[in-house]
């Protein structure tokens, strides 16, 4: 029996594992983004996205009374390509870029390598805890940050709720099995009555944590979140749980440490607990929405002037991947976590 107690994991203790463990974790030895990596992130399509999100916090900033000492917060900055061009786009605007404190907050070692290598002669500073951030004004940034959070998942089956586990004692035969759990107490754990009306649960304790100390910081120091990920708005929790290898779905129990692990946010589920535990308020729209409002058309039309036709082409191009549809335009969603009496709201 204590042996199997070893080898039987909860969901997410197995998620976090394979992305995060110092020695095969996915995140720790890999470099996943772009062409050679797994996925590619919006703010490597284009830089006109990170452009975008720079102008909206140099509104946000001006909002909050120009603060001459405030802290830029991106939350797993991946590649360090947007807080790159958000550097680049501040140095336009002397007050603003001298006010700044950037600062990355990564998990990754090699993640932080290879931030550091693009950044290189910047002022940047990394952390690795929430709380080791300087008590001043806050900008939070989370592009496609707390999808790769580990998840739990919860199955109803009649008036009884079973919690996911997956069994490792053998790393090339993982296998998934369920455990009887009172959900009760998972309820009075987070606070937040999760289950009403739900019939399958999936949420992430690990960004529940993060919404929280946030939103503290936030209601102290002055500032906001911005979240931008993809997600879905039903009242009822799906399974989205998926791995992705080389730009394509992957078997999750296969190969672990090589695969990312990645889940949809349930964005009517942050909103309920941003506003009812967090004690803060939102604005919500969709990512082509937001950036259209932002002006990236005419940001697109202003650089792609004088250019060539193939140059003029492939900036029109990545802006469709970005807005269109049936590519990020809809699937992402665009979040801002605010205090209650704030009512800034560009781009909503």
């Amino acid at each position: 029996m204590k042996e199997k107690k070893i080898h039987n994991i909860p969901l997410d203790k197995f998620i976090d594992l394979s992305l995060y463990n110092k020695k095969f974790g996915y995140y720790m030895k890999k470099n996943p983004f772009g062409k050679t990596g797994d996925y590619i992130t919006a703010p490597n399509i284009s830089r006109l996205f990170s452009e975008m999100i720079a102008v909206w916090v140099i509104k946000f900033w001006e909002n909050l009374g120009c603060p001459k000492n405030f802290n830029l917060i991106d939350l797993g900055a991946g590649n360090g390509e947007m807080m790159k061009v958000i550097i680049e786009s501040f140095k336009n605007f002397p007050i603003i870029f001298n006010s700044c404190n950037f600062i990355i907050h990564e998990k990754s070692p090699l993640l932080i390598k290879v931030q550091k290598k693009k950044l290189l002669q910047t002022k940047v500073t990394w952390v690795s805890k929430i709380n080791e951030i300087k008590k001043k004004p806050s900008v939070f940034l989370a592009n496609e940050f707390f999808d790769a959070l580990a998840v739990k998942q919860f199955k109803k089956k009649g008036n009884l709720w079973f919690e996911k586990y997956v069994n490792i004692r053998n790393k090339n035969k993982a296998f998934y099995l369920e455990k009887k759990i009172d959900i009760k107490k998972i309820e009075k754990k987070i606070n937040f009555s999760i289950s009403k009306d739900q019939n399958f649960i999936e949420y992430s304790e690990l960004s529940l944590n993060y919404l929280i100390n946030i939103s503290k910081f936030i209601k102290i120091n002055k500032g906001g979140l911005l979240l931008i990920d993809y997600g879905y708005t039903n009242k009822k929790m799906r399974n989205t749980l998926r791995a992705i290898s080389n730009h394509k779905f992957a078997n999750i129990l296969d190969n672990i440490g090589n695969v990312d692990i990645t889940h949809s946010i349930n964005f009517n589920f942050y909103k309920k607990f941003t506003n009812n535990i967090c004690g803060l308020k939102n604005c919500f729209t969709t990512q082509k929405k937001f950036l259209l409002k932002m002006g990236i058309k005419q940001r697109a039309e202003i650089i792609s002037k004088n250019q060539s036709f193939l140059k003029k082409t492939d900036i029109y191009y990545r802006l469709k991947r970005l807005i269109d549809d049936k590519q990020m335009g809809k699937l992402f969603k665009v979040m801002f976590i605010k205090e209650k009496k704030n009512k800034f709201n560009l781009g909503f």
